[in-house]
């Protein structure tokens, strides 16, 4: 579970609420929504710099999968790793262990959550979140999320049917 604290200006608690709520939706269906093909070829990725000191290095990061986002984030939030993962944030955990990257070892920890809106998700131009979880200026995880009702989170890399797709048949 999340810890998050910031200010509040009216209409934003609703859609952080959604967020919240497309995030745990997501957690809990990411098994359904991704093959075990794709599983399989996140768990071989390894990821590129992790250094997130500056914007540009987290974007350069972003970029390295092949994401392209608005240039600076749409909200930076103080987070904190729980102690002890229920289900949900085990599951979590283990799309990040696909990345190369584990939270447990930054348990009962405080990060900073960028959150980047993606401009390039295949197939769908609106309510795509793109999350670097950095800590000690190093980024420990992330993840790719559609904030609509039937959304989807998945780690950071492209999904496979996209990055074999070049456009012929259409």
């Amino acid at each position: 579970m999340f810890m998050v604290s910031f200010r509040l200006r009216g209409k934003r608690i609703i859609g952080i609420l959604a967020a919240c709520l497309v995030l745990v939706l997501g957690v809990v269906g990411v098994r359904a929504l991704t093959g075990s093909d794709a599983i399989a070829a996140e768990a071989a990725a390894k990821p590129p710099s992790v250094k997130a000191k500056t914007n540009e290095e987290r974007l350069a990061f972003i970029n390295a999968y092949g994401w392209e986002v608005e240039e600076e984030p749409l909200e930076v939030t103080e987070v904190i790793i729980p102690k002890e993962f229920d289900s949900v944030y085990e599951e979590y955990n283990s799309i990040q262990k696909k990345l190369g990257f584990d939270l447990s070892k930054h348990a009962g920890k405080r990060a900073r959550r960028y959150t980047y809106i993606v401009t390039n998700y295949p197939g769908q131009n609106e309510d795509i979140r793109l999350n670097l979880l950095v800590r000690s200026n190093k980024i420990i995880g992330g993840d790719v999320c559609s904030l609509l009702e039937n959304g989807f989170l998945h780690g950071f890399n492209m999904p496979a049917e996209v990055q074999t797709d070049t456009g012929a048949g259409i």
